[in-house]
């Protein structure tokens, strides 16, 4: 038996409830994982309110860090008490004491990265890994327009960006983000309410940026757009505002053959080498200390509801965990 969060239905916060749950045995490539530290994301926020629709009843949560408590067959390089931490696609259940989780998901920690940190850090910095390298391969020199720019992908991404050589340029939502944002990596910070178009366009001289990377979603898609440079590529990875509308591609075309992607982290990690060539990345920046991973607030797990809240009235500041 152990404890964890569970929603019955979709909804607001009140649909959390964290109850008594049973942990089942590892089942064939499972593992049972005791967590010191879990994540939590606004794509949390998306799963508890339907928008992205799953199974129900269900748990929540995506990413953690702990130990190993017990194995089931077949798993190899795995055994009780190793320190590991995982960023996973559904079943969800890391909003929970303790868990089983498919092993292909689980990595080692290294000694010097404490559970809190990794939890933090899982999922935001490997989707700031396959942001910055694959769905667009950052490089020197590179103008880079990135929205939610203080929150938690927002400061791993600018500050790996920048690592790489690129001049960032941040949009965040108040002046105390402005400055959170420039202590963490950005070279420039706009507000949201500024004509950001024209902020980029003067940055630039004139020329627009080769890839926008935006988290905001409906309201911000077009805006994102016209920040572009010719054949420079749309990353649209979330939808704080909503989902974005359908829209002509003739749209891209009028904007000077521009690329539009919605990648999303599992198609990049599905297989081993991909999920270990993410993880020595994130690890590497945050050791050589190219990455700061500042974790903003902690909430223990029984307070998730006021954890989600902040996170969707946008009160928080970089990363957030949630302590069992």
């Amino acid at each position: 038996m152990t404890r964890a969060i569970r929603i019955d239905r979709f909804g607001g916060c009140e649909v959390l409830i964290f109850r008594d749950v049973d942990v089942p045995e590892p089942g064939p490539g499972q593992a049972i994982v005791e967590h010191g530290a879990i994540g939590l994301n606004m794509v949390d926020t998306y799963y508890r309110t339907g928008l992205y629709p799953i199974p129900l009843p269900s748990g929540l949560g995506g990413e953690a860090a702990g130990r190993v408590v017990a194995v089931g067959p077949g798993v190899e390089g795995f055994a009780a008490g190793d320190r590991v931490a995982y960023a996973a696609p559904p079943p969800l259940d890391a909003y929970s004491e303790r868990r089983v989780i498919d092993a292909r998901w689980l990595v080692r920690l290294p000694d010097a990265i404490a559970d809190d940190t990794a939890a933090a850090v899982m999922l935001k910095g490997l989707t700031s890994w396959f942001l910055l390298h694959r769905s667009y391969q950052v490089r020197q020199g590179d103008w880079v327009l990135l929205y939610a720019a203080a929150g938690g992908v927002g400061t791993i991404a600018s500050q790996w960006a920048a690592s790489l050589g690129a001049r960032v340029i941040g949009v965040v939502g108040s002046e105390a983000k402005r400055t959170a944002a420039l202590a963490h990596g950005c070279e420039a910070v706009l507000l949201a309410d500024d004509d950001v178009v024209a902020q980029v366009r003067d940055l630039t001289d004139g020329a627009g940026v080769p890839v926008v990377y935006d988290s905001v979603g409906r309201q911000t898609f077009f805006q994102s757009l016209d920040c572009l440079r010719p054949h420079g590529v749309m990353v649209t990875f979330g939808n704080a505002s909503g989902p974005v509308e359908p829209f002509s591609p003739a749209e891209l075309q009028k904007r000077g053959s521009l690329y539009v992607t919605r990648p999303t982290l599992f198609d990049f990690i599905r297989e081993r080498d991909q999920l270990d060539a993410g993880s020595r990345a994130l690890f590497d920046v945050i050791s050589r200390g190219a990455v700061r991973v500042e974790i903003g607030q902690r909430y223990p797990l029984a307070s998730v509801a006021d954890a989600h809240r902040d996170l969707e009235s946008r009160h928080t500041t970089g990363s957030s965990v949630l302590i069992p």
